[in-house]
């Protein structure tokens, strides 16, 4: 199909009912992403220790490396640093702020696919798939975090249809911008920046002409100093300034090591991401069996054949990694979502019913969760979670906006007048509004709402403290001080976990929230 063409079963859809528009499906997303973005507490360990050493950042008036606690943090590059810091001075310091650059960017590179898609499989099909590709459950998260993974998920789809762009027409100038959103992605997160959307170039390449768009690609001065202008100088600044103690941090420990080995206990087998990935794509995980059953179509197409190149190729990449964590195969979940579209546009009835089964079962899941927890948290065996979860707030208002939601998808299913995408859409996205606005914020508040507690009251009181036997980067954030893990000396304070164990004698507890309380060692 050549670009400007409409895709003719698209069409024929759209002359069904009230068609799926690109606008609304990107007004729908918007909701999503920035409606209750503040609402929760910012999750510990990443969230809390990104935001801290933004923060951290800040009042050292020191941006060109970060610090967390007032120790050297080499865990990611820069650019989310600057990010989050220029939220932050423009809306204070506070989660909505933390939050906010990981949410426009992935917005950003939505409305990109939309636009991308539109002349190749037609407005209806293009709007699905981008409503659906950041609607996901696990994109719709690191959207909203606080953390690095939106941003290099936004900049790795960027780069990847830059790619695309240049392998369909040869357009230098797309090369040039995927060489642009490259290095943004290595000032964001590092080598995989290069390794997921260069690597899905290469094994398309192979499959499809031999190596040679790969080679071309490859063989680009122009590009690789586009790349090395926006990436080079923060590294070489890095490199610079800590010498050995960057390379061993960032580039060993935080790259090298974490594909070798399992770092802090994350690891898994080779079929853990089998298990991940419908998870991941909540609440259009049906549509993944649809993709499969149309392997071979998808495949004799040179675009939809990237597509799942890129998805295998990141499936493969990390199930041989050491360190497993489910946001890793997040780099390569987009190109699944918008063949997930593709083939719910031609699906038959019965699909489409199995699919919006699953929406209602997903809304359900995510909806009644809190109070599965709640009155069943008997069962968890690890004491600490069992103390935060069981006497956490009755989760009165995710029951309402669950009831609330099957009610919506009832008056949904009878739009007869709406075509197929935008019943989908629809109902999809009520099911993760019911996520974003009602039970992330009961989550929230029921594993972190002690932490902050804490923090505020450290700041409130302008209280000196530690972390003892805790590790809870948010509480810094609170504070607004360096909260250093290590025992508490005289006149300090220290956040620790109750289900750590007792006390040693003389230290006395000043203050307790379910299972965290802040101590003081000699008498009150």
């Amino acid at each position: 199909m050549q670009p400007g063409t409409v895709d003719g079963l698209s069409a024929s859809l759209a002359r069904e009912g009230l068609a799926l528009r690109l606008s609304w499906a990107w007004w729908a997303l918007v909701a999503l992403y920035l409606l209750h973005l503040g609402a929760a507490p910012l999750f510990d360990v990443d969230e809390g220790a990104f935001a801290e050493a933004t923060r951290e950042m800040l009042a050292s008036g020191d941006w060109g490396h970060t610090l967390l606690n007032g120790v050297d943090r080499f865990d990611k590059p820069i650019l989310v640093y600057w990010l989050q810091a220029v939220s932050m001075v423009v809306l204070g310091v506070n989660e909505f702020a933390a939050r906010l650059p990981s949410a426009l960017c992935t917005l950003f590179a939505a409305w990109q696919v939309g636009r991308f898609l539109r002349p190749r499989w037609g407005e209806s099909t293009a709007a699905l798939a981008m409503f659906m590709g950041g609607s996901a459950l696990g994109v719709l998260a690191i959207g909203r975090a606080a953390t690095a993974d939106g941003l290099l998920n936004a900049l790795i789809v960027l780069t990847a249809l830059r790619l695309w762009q240049f392998a369909e027409s040869g357009d230098c100038r797309a090369l040039l911008w995927a060489y642009f959103w490259c290095g943004l992605g290595l000032l964001a997160k590092g080598p995989v920046a290069v390794l997921v959307p260069g690597g899905a170039l290469l094994w398309w390449s192979v499959f499809s002409d031999r190596g040679r768009t790969a080679w071309r690609a490859l063989a680009f001065p122009r590009g690789w100093l586009v790349a090395l202008a926006v990436a080079a100088p923060w590294y070489v600044y890095a490199l610079h300034r800590h010498g050995q103690a960057f390379i061993d941090g960032f580039i060993l420990k935080h790259n090298v090591e974490r594909f070798s080995g399992a770092m802090e206990g994350h690891g898994g087998g080779l079929g853990y991401y089998l298990v991940v990935w419908p998870l991941l794509c909540l609440p259009w995980a049906p549509w993944m069996l649809a993709v499969l059953a149309r392997l071979k179509v998808f495949w004799a197409d040179g675009f939809t054949r990237f597509l799942w190149v890129w998805a295998l190729w990141v499936l493969a990449f990390f199930s041989l990694s050491g360190t497993k964590l489910p946001h890793y195969l997040l780099y390569g979940t987009a190109p699944m979502l918008w063949l997930m579209a593709r083939s719910a546009v031609q699906a038959s009835p019965v699909w489409r019913g199995l699919s919006v089964g699953a929406v209602v079962l997903t809304v359900l899941a995510l909806g009644l969760s809190p109070w599965a927890v709640r009155h069943w948290g008997g069962a968890i065996t690890h004491p600490g979670y069992q103390d935060l979860l069981v006497h956490a707030a009755e989760p009165l208002w995710a029951q309402v906006a669950t009831g609330v939601a099957v009610v919506v998808w009832l008056w949904v299913a009878w739009r007869r007048a709406w075509s197929p995408s935008l019943r989908l859409a629809v109902s999809g996205g009520v099911a993760m509004a019911v996520f974003t606005l009602a039970v992330l914020p009961w989550w929230g508040e029921a594993l972190q709402g002690p932490v902050k507690a804490a923090g505020l009251l450290l700041r409130e009181r302008g209280q000196a403290a530690t972390q003892w036997r805790a590790h809870q980067p948010s509480v810094a954030f609170y504070a607004q001080a360096i909260v250093p893990r290590r025992e508490p000396q005289a006149g300090e304070w220290a956040l620790t976990k109750v289900s750590k164990g007792d006390l040693p004698a003389g230290v006395v507890t000043q203050w307790r929230e379910r299972d965290f309380s802040l101590v003081k060692p000699g008498s009150p």
